[in-house]
């Protein structure tokens, strides 16, 4: 009987570990999204910034959201002109990255 509840006691502490390893494994990933999250947000905001749209609004951002769902609406319209502005606006964006070495 004694060897019974010894190996329940261990087999339960083992369940015990393997659970808490598993949250721990969950929060890790968790916590992975989110900084990926935070980067990428941190990288728009960079690209708001670099792009002049900060200072030319004299950072009102009900302004600058506004400019990004026209921008977004453009992006979204259908016509023969849509894929040549995507291509130009890539091409503009690629330049200015370029200039800037800290991009």
């Amino acid at each position: 009987m004694r060897s019974s509840m010894t190996a329940l006691r261990r087999t339960t502490a083992a369940l015990r570990r393997l659970e808490a390893a598993r949250a721990r494994m969950d929060t890790r990933d968790q916590a992975l999204a989110r900084r990926q999250r935070t980067r990428q947000l941190i990288e728009l905001g960079g690209l708001v910034v670099k792009s002049g749209l900060v200072a030319r609004a004299d950072d009102d951002r009900a302004v600058i959201l506004g400019a990004l769902l026209e921008l977004a609406e453009a992006l979204n319209a259908p016509g023969l002109g849509t894929l040549a502005r995507r291509t130009r606006w890539r091409e503009r964006g690629q330049a200015a990255l370029r200039q800037d070495p800290d991009a």
